[in-house]
């Protein structure tokens, strides 16, 4: 019995925002004399890529069809010629089996390509051995629509189809072909995510490899048990079939095993955040897809390096691969891996903070992957939202992330709907198969029905629900992230104009006491020189004592404006001193009867710019309570507990309806406030007409 066709699902997938995968065409010959050396250089076997990615924190399934690199390399002139040469070999065929193989060929030319023509000619072989009875090449025309429905996404088909291989290796008893078949049907139900029938399928077939030592299938099988558990999270054992895979292609000269075999455990760290040992694997891949001359998979590896360095913000690495990827891609004809590169070109951009080309790539990413693939469309969403986020347009960012939750909720759906279509199918075949049955029986069946279809509508919901909680989730998490970056901006503009503030304090403080104050002093010195060498009548003598006293008036006022605008004391002996100092200044000039009170502060250092930003609050407190209050008393306290101060200043005035402040233009309580906020401390307020205020002032140091 002749060895079927094989599909493997192998990861490709990279960094934070990675998203490929790839289909490769490679031969594969089946094994029984009388059509091996026929079919053996007939019949194509699909390795099928599959690639998974995380999002801070979700995996997703994706998958993209990727032409192959093959039919590249002839023209539609040189297909033609082939295709009317097998064509006349199949005319002249002295048997039917024969003539089938060719038909199977000629529908291969066109397997990754015309998908049209290979349909075509495929249904004419499946016809002509239906017409014959021929039976002895089923598989082979199974494996073959198997192949075609599976690169059209018509997965239902496609497993129908391994299921009828499957069911002509056990009635054979041909092992190889059921390993060979396991593997496909893991292939295709890793696609869409049933992964208690894809680690089925996926240990029957490494389980019957082993038995028949079928040592070349190896690489194949590990890379699709690596797959299958990299779908499951189980990422220890995606990691130890990647390697064996690895093992097995270098023991057997199949390099693209080798390749997916790097990719998918680089992936596999990449998920678990081992950034840097994901990059060293990816640069392996690289080296070895550029010595190969694969010109896919180098493109795809120079995306994830790209992805992954972006994750860890390294530009440098970034733009040198997105460099090497811009020119790799030149002869790549797929929309789909452009959409990809032009994802990755969006990040380098944004590393160099050349935002409007990195809008530039992801508006045409985005045109390309809505044609070619939904997979690709939802990094670039994320790409946009995180573009957004950089340039603190929040809005827009949600907007993005809103899609892309969206994408995955349709994606989720589909592998749901697909779901219930095989159960539904299932029972339809029960169904048939049962009528001989007793009603008892055919009645158990219905209410397995049922009970699945409930299970699947459950899971539905279920999906949804979470979909939408997830949604309200993130935007919880965003709502906070705005408020936080708005109290940041706030606060950080707050203590510019403080700082500003008392830097400018500082400066007019020492320009007045060091420019204006020296000139006066001068002045005075040399009015007094004059003095004594003048001789003034009594009348000028006197004028002339006026004005000196004058002067002296000016100096002193001078000196008291100075001295109020940065205090000596404060930068010289501290906070503590520095109020009662001012207390003594307030209660002295007659206005208001000033009392300091201070419980801890001895030799307990305070940080200058809160002492600066404390003395203000106390004066802009005790003028409110001598201009507003019509106080009599004023009592300042000053207290320090651990790494707690506080501050209280209490008055017994008038008072005020603290309703008012909301509505009052004044500057004077704004800026106690902004003081506060820009200390991150608390305000206590305690006020009503006729019972004075008290206003309480908590801060860490």
């Amino acid at each position: 019995m002749a060895n079927a066709i094989s599909f493997y699902v192998v990861n490709v997938a990279g960094g934070t925002y990675a998203s490929q995968s790839c289909k490769k065409m490679i031969f594969e010959k089946p094994g029984k004399k009388s059509l091996k050396k026929t079919i053996g250089n007939i019949l194509p076997a699909a390795v099928i890529c599959d690639n998974r990615k995380e999002i801070i924190y979700s995996m997703r399934k994706v998958i993209l069809i990727l032409f192959s690199v093959f039919t590249s390399f002839f023209c539609q002139a040189q297909v033609e010629k082939k295709r009317d040469s097998l064509l006349t070999l199949a005319a002249g065929a002295k048997d039917d089996s024969t003539r089938i193989a060719l038909l199977l060929k000629v529908s291969g030319i066109y397997s990754t390509g015309n998908f049209d023509s290979s349909f075509l000619y495929m249904n004419k072989a499946k016809k002509l051995a239906e017409e014959k009875g021929i039976t002895g090449c089923d598989q082979y025309i199974n494996t073959a629509f198997m192949q075609y429905y599976y690169y059209n996404n018509d997965y239902k088909s496609s497993i129908d189809y391994a299921l009828k291989n499957l069911a002509i290796a056990e009635k054979s008893g041909d092992e190889k072909l059921l390993a060979k078949t396991y593997n496909n049907l893991a292939a295709v139900y890793n696609h869409f995510g049933n992964n208690k029938s894809a680690i089925d399928y996926s240990l029957k077939c490494l389980a019957l490899s082993e038995k028949t030592k079928d040592s070349t299938s190896f690489p194949v099988r590990n890379l699709t048990a690596s797959n299958t558990y990299y779908n499951l999270k189980q990422y220890d054992k995606a990691i130890y079939y990647s390697k064996r895979a690895i093992e097995f292609g270098k023991q057997f000269d199949n390099s693209f095993a080798v390749m997916m075999g790097l990719n998918n455990m680089a992936a596999s760290y990449s998920d678990q955040h081992k950034t840097d040992t994901a990059i060293s694997i990816y640069l392996q891949q690289l080296a070895l897809a550029q010595k190969e001359e694969d010109l896919v998979l180098t493109c795809y590896a120079l995306i994830n390096l790209c992805q992954n360095y972006f994750s860890v913000n390294d530009p440098a690495a970034v733009e040198k691969y997105a460099v090497m990827l811009n020119k790799a891609a030149v002869d790549l004809p797929d929309k789909a891996t452009l959409a990809e590169i032009r994802n990755v070109n969006a990040l380098r951009y944004i590393l160099r903070n050349e935002y409007t080309l990195a809008k530039a790539e992801l508006d045409g990413g985005i045109a390309l992957a809505k044609v070619e693939n939904t997979d690709a469309l939802g990094n670039l969403y994320q790409t946009y939202s995180k573009l957004y986020f950089i340039q603190n347009k929040i809005k827009q960012a949600e907007d993005y992330a809103y899609k892309y939750d969206s994408l995955q909720s349709v994606a989720n759906i589909k592998e749901l709907n697909f779901y219930i279509e095989d159960l539904e199918a299932k029972y339809e075949t029960e169904k048939k198969e049962s009528q001989i049955k007793l009603q008892q029986t055919e009645l158990k069946q219905k209410s397995n029905f049922i009970y699945f279809l409930g299970a699947g509508v459950f899971s539905l919901v279920v999906i949804s629900l979470l979909t939408y909680r997830n949604y309200r989730h993130r935007q919880k998490l965003q709502q906070a992230k705005i408020d936080e970056l708005e109290t940041e901006k706030k606060l950080t503009a707050t203590e510019a104009v403080l700082k500003g503030e008392e830097k400018e304090r500082t400066r007019l403080a020492k320009d007045l006491h060091d420019g204006l104050g020296g000139m006066l002093s001068g002045i005075k010195f040399s009015l007094n020189n004059m003095k004594e060498n003048l001789i003034m009548t009594p009348d000028n003598a006197q004028a002339f004592e006026r004005s000196i006293d004058m002067l002296d008036s000016s100096i002193r006022e001078m000196r008291r404006v100075a001295h109020n605008m940065m205090p000596e004391m404060l930068v010289k002996y501290g906070l503590d001193t520095a109020l009662k100092e001012f207390c003594h200044e307030i209660d002295r000039s007659g206005a208001i009867h000033a009392s300091y009170q201070s419980v801890g502060m001895k030799d307990m250092p305070v940080d200058q710019t809160i002492s600066v930003t404390v003395y203000r609050i106390v004066q802009e407190l005790v003028n409110n309570a001598v201009k507003h209050a019509q106080a009599k008393n004023v009592l300042v306290q000053l207290h320090q507990s651990e790494s707690i101060l506080a501050v209280t200043v209490e008055d017994d005035g008038t008072g005020f309806d603290e309703n008012t402040l909301k509505n009052s233009g004044g500057m004077g309580w704004h800026n106690i406030r902004n003081r506060v906020e820009f200390l991150k401390g608390k305000l206590d307020l305690q006020s009503g007409p006729g019972k004075g205020s008290s206003v309480m002032i908590e801060m860490n140091i």
